[in-house]
C-alpha cells in the first residue's frame, strides 16, 4: 500500500504554510524538479532531455553525491541549472534529532558553496521525504533558506507503479505554478525514462512553459 499522496492537499498546503509548494504565475509555468543527484549516468541523461527541449530545472542535490560526483555535479552548474540543498545524507527529520540535521545541511551547503557562487543568493531546501520536525524547519528558515515541497509527486521512485502510471501522476496533476518532483536516482530510472520525456511533451503541448524555483 502506498504511502503518499501524489497531488498534495489544500488542508496540508496552509497548515504548512511557510513551506513552498507551488508558485502560481501568470504565465502557466511549472517547476521540475530532482531529488538525490547527482547520479552517475541518471543525472547526465536527466541533464540531455533538459538541454533536448531548452528547460531549467532545479536539482535538489545529496551532498555525499556532490562529494563523490563533483563532474557531474559542476556539469549540472554548468548547464545553467538551479542548486538546492537536500542534506549531507538524506536524512530523515523525524528520526534526526536537531543537531546533527542542522550540521548535515550546513555541511551540504559549504560543498554546494564550492561550486555554485549564486547559491548564497538563492538558498532552496527541501527535507528528504518531505519529513522535519517543526524546530528543524524553525531554524533553516533562521538560517535565510526557503523550504520548497511540491505540488506533484511523479513517485518515479515506487517500483509497485508502472512507467505509464508515474507519467499520469504528472498529466493528470499539474496546474499552473505547480512544482513537480522527479528523482535522478538509480531506483526512479526505469520510470523516469518513461514519463520525464512524456512529460514535457504533454506539457508543452498544453501550453506550460517551465521555470526554476527561486
Amino acid at each position: 500500500m502506498k504511502m503518499y499522496w501524489v497531488k498534495t492537499r489544500w488542508f496540508i498546503k496552509k497548515i504548512f504554510s511557510r513551506f513552498v509548494w507551488d508558485m502560481c504565475n501568470a504565465t502557466n509555468t511549472v517547476y521540475l524538479t530532482f531529488d538525490d543527484g547527482p547520479t552517475p549516468e541518471v543525472t547526465e541523461w536527466v541533464l540531455s532531455v533538459l538541454k533536448e527541449h531548452n528547460i531549467k530545472a532545479t536539482f535538489f542535490c545529496i551532498g555525499n553525491n556532490i562529494e563523490k560526483h563533483p563532474d557531474i555535479f559542476k556539469k549540472v552548474i554548468d548547464e545553467g541549472h538551479t542548486i538546492a540543498n537536500h542534506t549531507f545524507n538524506h536524512l530523515n527529520g523525524w528520526n534526526t534529532s536537531n543537531q546533527t540535521y542542522l550540521e548535515n545541511i550546513d555541511k551540504t551547503e559549504s560543498l554546494i558553496a564550492q561550486y555554485y557562487s549564486s547559491f548564497k543568493n538563492n538558498k532552496l531546501f527541501r527535507p528528504p521525504y518531505g519529513r522535519m520536525k517543526s524546530s528543524q524547519a524553525k531554524e533553516v528558515l533562521k538560517k535565510g533558506y526557503k523550504i520548497i515541497m511540491w505540488d506533484v509527486l511523479s513517485a518515479d521512485f515506487d517500483k509497485t507503479i508502472t512507467p505509464e502510471k508515474c507519467l499520469e501522476n504528472i498529466t493528470k496533476n499539474t496546474r499552473n505554478g505547480s512544482i513537480i518532483i522527479f528523482h535522478d536516482s538509480v531506483k526512479a530510472y526505469p520510470n523516469l525514462k518513461h514519463a520525464l520525456p512524456s512529460s514535457i511533451k504533454y506539457l508543452k503541448e498544453k501550453g506550460f512553459s517551465f521555470g526554476v524555483v527561486s
